[in-house]
C-alpha cells in the first residue's frame, strides 16, 4: 500500500533523518560561516544550500543523472571543478588556521571565527556566503545520482502521476534539511564567543573543517558512476 505513491513512508522518513546528519560540505560550510560571521550570514548560506539542493532535485526529475550516465564527458567536467572548487576552499580555511597557529593574537577573521558576528570583514571563503553555497551543493554531481537511486525505491512505479510522491520525498528531504542547518546556525553562532577567547583552538577547529573540505574534493575527484 502506498501513500500517494509512495512506498515504506516512514522508512524513508527515518532514512532520510540519517541522509541529513551525515556530515558534508554543505553542513560544514554553513556552520563555520555562522561560527565566523553570525546567524543572518548563516542563513545566507543555508538559502544557498537551499536553493542548490531544490535545483539538483529538479535536475533528477528531469532526467539529469541518466545524462551523467550517457555522457561520461559532461561528468567529468562536473566531478573536476566541484573537486576544484571544494579544494580551494579547504585551502582556504588552512591557510587561515595556519596564520592563527603563527600570530594566537591577529584578528580572527583571518580563521574560521570571528570575535564577533557582526565583525566587517571576513576571509573571501565567508564572503557572498549565499553564492559560495550554492556554488558547493551544485557541483556535486554525485548527488544528482544518490539522489535518483534512493528517491526510486520510494515511488511507486505503478502510480499514474509520478510527480507526487516525488514532491512530497522532496519536501520530506528539504524540511529535515532547514532544520537540521537552522540548528547548526545557532550552534555556530554560540560557539563565536568560545573560540573569541581561545585563538588556537579556533585555528585548530578551521584546520580540521578545511582538511575535510580536501578530503570532500579528493573523494569527488575519484567519484564514478557505478
Amino acid at each position: 500500500m502506498s501513500f500517494y505513491g509512495v512506498t515504506d513512508l516512514w522508512t524513508y522518513v527515518v532514512g532520510a533523518f540519517g541522509i541529513i546528519l551525515l556530515p558534508g560540505p554543505n553542513s560544514l560550510y554553513v556552520l563555520s560561516v555562522a561560527t565566523a560571521r553570525g546567524v543572518r550570514p548563516g542563513f545566507q548560506g543555508a538559502f544557498g544550500v537551499f536553493v542548490g539542493d531544490t535545483i539538483l532535485l529538479a535536475l533528477t526529475a528531469l532526467g539529469a543523472a541518466s545524462l551523467l550516465r550517457t555522457h561520461p564527458a559532461i561528468f567529468m567536467v562536473v566531478k573536476v571543478a566541484g573537486a576544484a572548487y571544494l579544494s580551494w576552499v579547504g585551502l582556504n580555511l588552512l591557510r587561515g588556521a595556519l596564520a592563527g597557529f603563527r600570530s594566537p593574537q591577529a584578528p580572527v577573521e583571518q580563521n574560521m571565527v570571528a570575535s564577533s558576528p557582526q565583525a566587517p570583514t571576513a576571509a573571501a571563503h565567508l564572503q557572498r556566503p549565499f553564492r559560495r553555497a550554492l556554488v558547493i551543493s551544485l557541483l556535486n554531481p554525485k548527488a544528482i545520482l544518490f539522489l535518483l537511486s534512493f528517491f526510486v525505491q520510494f515511488i511507486d512505479p505503478a502510480y499514474a502521476q509520478p510527480e507526487v510522491p516525488f514532491l512530497i520525498l522532496s519536501t520530506i528531504l528539504m524540511v529535515f534539511s532547514a532544520a537540521y542547518l537552522t540548528a547548526l546556525i545557532f550552534a555556530g553562532a554560540r560557539l563565536a564567543q568560545t573560540f573569541s577567547e581561545r585563538r588556537r583552538l579556533s585555528a585548530g577547529l578551521s584546520s580540521l573543517v578545511g582538511s575535510l573540505f580536501l578530503w570532500f574534493g579528493a573523494k569527488l575527484a575519484t567519484a564514478n558512476l557505478s
